[in-house]
């Protein structure tokens, strides 16, 4: 009985070069009509018991000790807030970070993105939002990713 393995492990030099015939039922490679090698077979002689066939991995959909999203979502809503702050440079043009804003920041609209901009360019620094610390870091890396200069910091009072 042959049980076909299509896999990234090839024959040893020894199975391929010290084998009877390329027809041979033993023989480990299949080959194309251009000779290029198809697949291996395996046959129960040469693996021994079982034929190759590998049983299907389970997978486990929850792991020990890892926190649901209902209880990240809880954990977030709960966490001290924290300000998302974006700082003036010179380097980036107003319209590029008025996009940035809107890309990164979740529900940022155009009018609250123009605002925060040239907040920021006026008075060298705007708080872009105020989130969970999480989210802040998020936000904030994001926004570096980007180009722009961000930082965090807690937010004194409540959510807003």
């Amino acid at each position: 009985m042959e049980a076909a393995l299509c896999s990234a492990l090839a024959p040893s030099p020894y199975q391929v070069f010290n084998t009877a015939n390329p027809g041979d039922k033993n023989f480990p490679l299949k080959y194309g009509k251009d000779r290029s090698v198809v697949m291996t077979v395996a046959a129960t002689g040469i693996l021994g018991k079982g034929g190759g066939l590998l049983e299907r991995p389970t997978i486990e959909t929850t792991s020990p000790g890892r926190e649901s999203e209902f209880d990240l979502r809880k954990s977030r809503k709960t966490s001290p807030p924290y300000r998302v702050l974006l700082h003036n440079d010179n380097f980036n043009k107003r319209e590029y970070v008025v996009q940035v804003l809107m890309k990164v920041i979740p529900g940022m609209t155009l009018d609250n993105a123009v605002n925060i901009m040239q907040e920021a360019h006026y008075n060298g620094l705007a708080v872009v939002i105020i989130c969970a610390q999480v989210d802040a870091e998020d936000h904030c890396m994001q926004l570096r990713g980007n180009g722009l200069l961000s930082s965090i910091e807690p937010a004194d009072g409540g959510c807003g």
